[in-house]
């Protein structure tokens, strides 16, 4: 009994020192907030905003929502608070109001830039982040999106299945990894072999870090490409010689944190031509950086 006792009495002084577990944010508060469910779930939450009401084209290329005009904002756990990052898709007079709001909510404005040129109408680019309660961080954002025409009411989704038009197969051979049939635009989000922190924490690709590329069919065969590599400093001139030795046209060019670690840059492209062969020419840029191994 003496023994017993003598544990039970360790064992409670060693729970007063230890910090208490922090408690997992209600995501169903935040899917109610958002008027939608996660689209990736797990440690990282990350909910999709596609511009479902713009009709952007470039180049004679109309534009499909998921192929370059999906925003998202994504939360992860970090103690008793939690990371938000997110990228918000704007038209040029959305820009001001929702800025403000944002500020006014005590959100940080991380980015505001182009991805695409030559788009019409022109789309840009806003990135986000904050640090606090889950839901109450999702709020400030919703009351920030209610100053554009972001659809904010979850309407009918798009069947994945959307047929491609597009040898996927010889699309995977050529990148080394498998892509996925997201409502007719066939993407694949790549990590890279490294990592990248921000307040000492590794921040996870579905946080904004994977390498993006995207599909979409232009008939018999051809695909319009888009998305961006994260790249370090020392890669960006391989890259960007890479992408354009293969005839894929570099457009932008920057930042979308302020606080990481290592610095990391986004380099973001877009061509239109056979999609195999330009499957090709981005798994030599892919070859520019560090990259996680093939599938």
């Amino acid at each position: 009994m003496r023994a017993t006792l003598a544990a039970v009495t360790s064992f409670l002084a060693l729970a007063c020192v230890l910090p208490a577990r922090a408690a997992e944010p209600d995501w169903a508060k935040v899917d109610l907030i958002f008027a939608r469910p996660a689209a990736v779930t797990g440690t990282v939450h990350r909910y999709g905003f596609p511009r479902l009401d713009l009709k952007v084209s470039l180049d004679g290329v109309e534009l499909k929502p998921g192929f370059a005009l999906g925003g998202w904002i994504a939360f992860e756990p970090m103690g008793d608070q939690v990371m938000m990052m997110g990228d918000l898709v704007l038209t040029e007079d959305e820009i001001d109001p929702v800025m403000s709001k944002l500020l006014s909510e005590s959100l940080q404005i991380t980015a505001l830039h182009n991805h695409l040129l030559r788009a019409n109408p022109p789309t840009y680019y806003m990135h986000v982040a904050g640090l606090g309660d889950a839901a109450e961080l999702a709020q400030a954002v919703r009351t920030a999106l209610e100053q554009s025409k972001t659809p904010l009411k979850l309407g009918a989704a798009a069947p994945a299945s959307v047929d491609l038009g597009l040898d996927t197969a010889e699309i995977d051979k050529a990148i080394g990894f498998r892509g996925r049939n997201n409502s007719g635009v066939y993407q694949f989000a790549l990590p890279r072999s490294d990592s990248v922190k921000q307040d000492g924490m590794t921040i996870p690709p579905a946080m904004g870090l994977a390498i993006a590329i995207n599909f979409e069919s232009t008939g018999d065969g051809k695909a319009a490409v888009t998305g961006d590599f994260v790249a370090l400093a020392s890669e960006i001139d391989p890259l960007i010689k890479a992408l354009r030795r293969n005839g894929i046209e570099v457009t932008a060019i920057h930042n979308h944190m302020l606080e990481d670690e290592p610095r990391v840059f986004f380099v973001h492209f877009w061509a239109n031509d056979e999609a195999v062969k330009l499957a090709k020419g981005l798994r030599s840029a892919l070859d520019a950086v560090h990259v996680a191994a093939h599938d």
